[in-house]
């Protein structure tokens, strides 16, 4: 399903767009757009607890996608809406309903991807892996690529007949804010921070109710791990590299974390595809964070 499968110790977490056109006729093939567009909030006051919107990206979808692909409203079906948080992980009931309805049976092969950041894709990607399914992957430069290379596109909707999907709750994939908060004390856990530097630094305006980081974090934004041309992940020698700088070995467990828990999980991602399997995402990340004047943060 990839070229070059020797770079990741998970290449089948990753298809190709000539694999994936290849098998669009697949029986057993569930092809998904995650599209979330974010966009600032107008709101002076608000923004500076609440600096983005989320809003669906199914308007696009019906004008263009990839054939044989449904959609998938996370900010509606696949968060917690009873939470004060945009964009936490849904209870296990609501998850497993909604991939229900999308056609999903425990042996389908899911195929996620998203005409904006890659990072929607992969927050569905870990939360369907953070409810025991594994046959699940992201498709390499997703929209864009797909676009890029000409290949076939449709506005005719899709619906896959009902699933019968099962679910084996993992509860490590997600930390809370207590978890975290004792993690600073421990020097065998790592955090690393997803967002783009200026806001780790605190150099940005953009604020999650305080300017900075979690006490201690370290920085690999999400941008870094993707090919500027082809919105492909970097070769796994890049994205190695790029943890090693972090000093991520000597880590015997690592907490992602960002502004609403989504770009986590795509650093989440990438360090699964390179062969980790002691991460976790830090759900509530900085929109809970950030606002919570009582919990440890830091600039420069």
């Amino acid at each position: 399903m990839l070229q070059d499968k020797e770079q990741y110790q998970n290449p089948d977490y990753l298809v190709d767009t000539e694999w994936l056109e290849q098998n669009l006729d697949n029986a057993d093939l569930r092809i998904f757009d995650c599209t979330v567009n974010v966009v600032p909030n107008k709101d002076i006051e608000q923004a500076k607890k609440l600096p983005f919107l989320y809003q669906s990206g199914r308007i696009h979808f019906d004008k263009e996608h990839i054939p044989g692909a449904g959609f998938i409203n996370i900010p509606l079906e696949l968060s917690d809406i009873s939470s004060i948080i945009p964009l936490m992980s849904p209870p296990e009931k609501q998850f497993i309903n909604v991939m229900r309805q999308h056609g999903i049976n425990d042996d389908s092969h899911v195929v996620l991807y998203s005409a904006s950041e890659p990072n929607w894709a992969a927050r569905v990607w870990w939360m369907l892996k953070s409810f025991g399914f594994d046959n699940v992957a992201i498709l390499n430069g997703g929209w864009s690529k797909w676009m890029m290379e000409k290949r076939p596109i449709t506005d005719k909707s899709c619906k896959y007949k009902q699933g019968k999907l099962t679910t084996h709750h993992r509860p490590d994939a997600f930390v809370s804010k207590n978890e975290v908060l004792s993690a600073l004390s421990d020097d065998g856990i790592c955090i690393i921070n997803a967002l783009p530097s200026p806001i780790h630094t605190g150099e940005s305006d953009v604020t999650f109710g305080r300017k900075g980081r979690i006490s201690g974090s370290v920085n690999v934004p999400f941008i870094s791990l993707h090919d500027p041309d082809t919105g492909k992940y970097l070769p796994a020698s890049v994205l190695r590299k790029k943890f090693d700088e972090v000093h991520l070995n000597a880590a015997e467990k690592i907490i992602t974390y960002c502004g609403g828990g989504v770009a986590a999980s795509n650093n989440a991602f990438v360090l699964s595809l390179l062969g980790y399997d002691n991460v976790a995402v830090y759900d509530g990340s900085m929109l809970e964070w950030g606002n919570d004047e009582s919990l440890p943060m830091e600039i420069g």
